[in-house]
C-alpha cells in the first residue's frame, strides 16, 4: 500500500465539495442560460476546474466523455501561451481532435484562466455539444463521413475573448459557418459568461482561505484521490484479464469491428492495453484520443470506486496503450463524429475485462453499450431560420446480481437526458407520436437486463433532412452467469406501411417529406443469472406491465413456469 500522506484530511473534504460546489453552479448557470435545447433541455455540457498547472481539480456530474476534451484544450493551451500572456478576462475556444485534443467537432470547449494577486491560479473550464457546427451533414455527427474535413469548422486553440472583450469577428466567423448562427452566437456568449461567474467563485475562495492553504488543499485531493485508486487497484488479484465487444461494422455495411481491451494488475499498477482493436473505420465511428482516456477514467472510477473524486489522482496511476491507425487510436484526418458509439461499446469491453477480477456479485451484465443519436433538420418557419434537431437515445441498462437493470437510461460515457416531448415539439416542427419502452427488449435471466426506449417522430415540413448514428442493429447486449442477450436496436422509415424501411445504423442525409415517420427502438442489458430462477412474482409482474410478451416470457422462462406466474398476477 503506498504511504503517500496528506496534511489536513477534514480541511481537505470540505476544500473537496467546495471546489465540486463552484463546478457544479458553474454547469447550473450553463444550462439555464442557454439558448438550444441540447444544452437547456438535454444537458449536453459538462464543467471542470483544473490548477494552473492544468491538472484536473474537479469535474461536475454531467457528461463523462466531456472530460478528456476540456483536458486536451488546457493541455493544447498551455502548450501554446505562457502563463505570463494571459491576461484576466482573457477566454480560449477549441473543439479539434488532431489539433486541440477535442473528441468530435460539436463539442466545444471554452477555458478561462483565473487571476487572483496578478497570478493564474486556476482554470474555469467548460464544454458544450452544439447542435451544428457546418459540415455536408446537418448536426455535424454523420456517422458516414470519411474525413474530419466533412465534419464541420475546426477550431484549435485560439483566444476567444481578451481582458473580458469578446473577440467579435472571430464569434461571428465561427457562428456563419453553422447552419443556425443564432443559437452559436447565443451559446457561446453564455459559455464564456458561465467561466467568468466560475473564476470569480474560486477567486472567493481563495481570498478567504489564503493561497497557501488552497494550493495545499490541492495537493492533498489529488494524492488522497490517488493513494484512494492505488489502494483499491492492489486489492484485487493481480492477472492479465481479457474482454471483446464489437461493433456492428466501420460506419458502412461489412464485418463486425472487434474492440479488444486487455487489462494488466500488478500491485498497485493497472494498465489498459487495446491490441488487437480493429482498424481505422473508413466512417466517423473512430475515438480519438481524448476520448478514450475518458472513456477508461469513467469506466476506473464506475468499477472500481464509484466515489472516487473526479481529479488528476485518477488520471495518474493508469498506464493506456492503444496501436495508431485503429478504431481506438485514429490518425488524422479520420472522422470522428460518431466517437460516441465506439466509446460506449469500448466501455462494455472495458468492464468485461474488469469484471473477471472482481467477485460475481459485483458483476454486472452488459449494458446498451451503444448511443442511439438521430439528427433531423430543415425550415423553421416561425423563426425563418434553419433548425437541427439532435437527440442521443439511451436504452437498457444491465442486470446485477439483486436486482433487474434500469430501463431506458444512458449508459457509460453520455450521461445527457431525453428530450422532453413538449420542448421538441415547441421548438421544432416535429411531433412525437409515441415515446415509450420496448417490451422483450431486455435480456431474460434470473434478474432481467433494462428494456430500451421507442421514440417515433413525424416530421411536418418537405424537404427534411434526417441522420442517424447509432450501432447495435446486429449485436446484442449480452448477458452473464446465463443470462439472456437483449435484442437489437432498429431505425426505421414510415413503420407500420407498406413502404416501411430499415435503415442502417449510420444512415445519412435522408430527405423526408412532410408527414413521413422515423421511428428509432433502442436495444435494452443483458440479463443475469439462469431464466429458470426468476422470481414467479417477478415474470407475473412484468407480464402485467407489458414488459414482456408471453410469447418471449414462455421461450425464455417455459409455459409452465409462465402459467403459475399468471396465476399471481
Amino acid at each position: 500500500m503506498t504511504q503517500d500522506r496528506i496534511a489536513d484530511p477534514i480541511a481537505m473534504e470540505v476544500f473537496s465539495n467546495r471546489l465540486l460546489a463552484i463546478a457544479e453552479d458553474m454547469g447550473s448557470i450553463l444550462i439555464r442560460s442557454s439558448f438550444s435545447s441540447n444544452i437547456k433541455e438535454r444537458r449536453d455540457c459538462s464543467t471542470a476546474l483544473f490548477d494552473e498547472k492544468g491538472r484536473l481539480i474537479t469535474q461536475a456530474d454531467h457528461i463523462p466523455i466531456h472530460l478528456g476534451a476540456m483536458i486536451g484544450a488546457v493541455e493544447a493551451m498551455l502548450g501554446r501561451y505562457k502563463l505570463e500572456d494571459m491576461a484576466p478576462g482573457d477566454a480560449f475556444i477549441a473543439n479539434d481532435p488532431y489539433l486541440a485534443g477535442g473528441s468530435h467537432l460539436p463539442d466545444i470547449s471554452i477555458i478561462t484562466p483565473v487571476h487572483q494577486d496578478g497570478k493564474v491560479r486556476f482554470f474555469a473550464g467548460n464544454i458544450a455539444h452544439h447542435a451544428d457546427v457546418g459540415g455536408k451533414t446537418p448536426g455535424s455527427t454523420s456517422g458516414t463521413s470519411r474525413s474530419i474535413f466533412e465534419e464541420g469548422i475546426r477550431l484549435p486553440i485560439i483566444r476567444i475573448a481578451r481582458a473580458g472583450v469578446i473577440d467579435e469577428d472571430l464569434l461571428e466567423l465561427i457562428a456563419h459557418n453553422t447552419r443556425d448562427p443564432e443559437e452559436r452566437l447565443l451559446d457561446l456568449r453564455t459559455q464564456v459568461g458561465t467561466n467568468v461567474r466560475g473564476g470569480a467563485m474560486l477567486v472567493q475562495l481563495i481570498e478567504r482561505m489564503g493561497w497557501p492553504a488552497v494550493k495545499q488543499a490541492i495537493e492533498d485531493i489529488l494524492t488522497y484521490t490517488r493513494r484512494r485508486l492505488k489502494n483499491r487497484v492492489a486489492a484485487l488479484p493481480d492477472g492479465v484479464y481479457r474482454f471483446e465487444r464489437a461493433m456492428d461494422d466501420d460506419g458502412f455495411p461489412g464485418i463486425p469491428v472487434p474492440i479488444v481491451c486487455t487489462v494488466t494488475i500488478a500491485g498497485e499498477e493497472i494498465a489498459f492495453d487495446f491490441a488487437g482493436s480493429g482498424p481505422q473505420a473508413r466512417g466517423a465511428i473512430n475515438l480519438p484520443d481524448s476520448a478514450l482516456k475518458a472513456s477508461i477514467y469513467y469506466c476506473v472510477k464506475a468499477v472500481l470506486d464509484p466515489g472516487l473524486m473526479p481529479n488528476q489522482g485518477i488520471i495518474d496511476p493508469i498506464k493506456i496503450t492503444a496501436p495508431p491507425g485503429t478504431i481506438v487510436n485514429p490518425t488524422a484526418p479520420a472522422a470522428v463524429a460518431g466517437r460516441a458509439v465506439t466509446s460506449n461499446r469500448l466501455c462494455g469491453a472495458v468492464f468485461g475485462a474488469l469484471y473477471q477480477a472482481m467477485p460475481a456479485e459485483r458483476v454486472m451484465a452488459s449494458c446498451n453499450d451503444s448511443t442511439s443519436a438521430v439528427s433531423i433538420s430543415g425550415w423553421h418557419a416561425g423563426r425563418q431560420a434553419t433548425y437541427v434537431y439532435p437527440e442521443s437515445m439511451g436504452g437498457g441498462a444491465g442486470a446485477f446480481g439483486d436486482r433487474d437493470g434500469m430501463d431506458a437510461v444512458h449508459v457509460h460515457t453520455v450521461n445527457s437526458t431525453n428530450l422532453p416531448a413538449e420542448a421538441l415539439e415547441l421548438e421544432y416542427p416535429l411531433l412525437l407520436e409515441e415515446y415509450c419502452l420496448v417490451p422483450d427488449s431486455g435480456g431474460a435471466g434470473k434478474h432481467r437486463g433494462g428494456m430500451g426506449i421507442a421514440r417515433q417522430i413525424r416530421v411536418r415540413e418537405d424537404n427534411t433532412t434526417f441522420s442517424a448514428r447509432s450501432d447495435a442493429h446486429i449485436i446484442p447486449a449480452l448477458g452473464v452467469f446465463g443470462g439472456k442477450s437483449s435484442n437489437v436496436t432498429r431505425i426505421l422509415r414510415n413503420p407500420h406501411t407498406y413502404g416501411e424501411e430499415a435503415l442502417h445504423s449510420k444512415a445519412s442525409g435522408l430527405t423526408l417529406m412532410a408527414g413521413e415517420i422515423i421511428r428509432v427502438e433502442t436495444l435494452g442489458g443483458g440479463g443475469y443469472g439462469d431464466p429458470a430462477e426468476r422470481a414467479l412474482v417477478d415474470i407475473a409482474a412484468d407480464l402485467r406491465e407489458e414488459k414482456i410478451s408471453r410469447a418471449a416470457a414462455e421461450r425464455d422462462y417455459g409455459g409452465d413456469r409462465v402459467d403459475a406466474a399468471l396465476k399471481l398476477a
